[in-house]
């Protein structure tokens, strides 16, 4: 059970957690890619996701917006200290050159497509397989309760 950040004063409530299922790297993606009856090998496959990154550098330094189509497009954006006036700003005020992701159609709309089941909590996990790895079965122990925090 979580406090609402927002409103602190009201009860506190359940919350969704994702749980990731893993990570997927550019190699094991590109199998993926590959194994959806791609022409192309993985290494190929690689090498272009790898060059795409490099090209999509160089035009975002150039100041252009990357459509990548139903993947969505990437944005270069500043962030920067105010000046009195237009004559005082100079680059020194910029601090940083961002990259902002819009998605694109392709994903959007993930709630509709998702599928959501119930399962433990990442520490009741983290008990289960400890209990397990010190050869003990699950009517021998028993997870500490949830720590109380403010973040849902």
């Amino acid at each position: 059970m979580l406090a609402n950040p927002v409103k602190p004063d009201e009860a506190k409530k359940a919350y969704a957690s994702m749980q990731l299922t893993g990570v997927l790297n550019i190699n094991e993606l590109s199998k993926h890619i590959q194994d959806h009856n791609s022409v192309f090998s993985r290494g190929t496959i690689v090498g272009c996701i790898t060059e795409m990154v490099d090209c999509i550098r160089e035009m975002l330094l150039q100041g252009y917006k990357i459509d990548l189509g139903d993947l969505g497009s990437f944005v270069p954006s500043l962030t920067s200290l105010g000046a009195k006036t237009k004559d005082e700003f100079t680059a020194a005020n910029i601090k940083d050159l961002n990259v902002n992701f819009q998605i694109g159609d392709g994903l959007e709309n993930l709630r509709r497509d998702a599928q959501f089941e119930r399962t433990i909590s990442r520490k009741a996990q983290a008990a289960a397989q400890k209990a397990e790895n010190e050869g003990k079965t699950a009517a021998d122990w028993t997870p500490e309760p949830e720590e109380e925090t403010t973040e849902p």
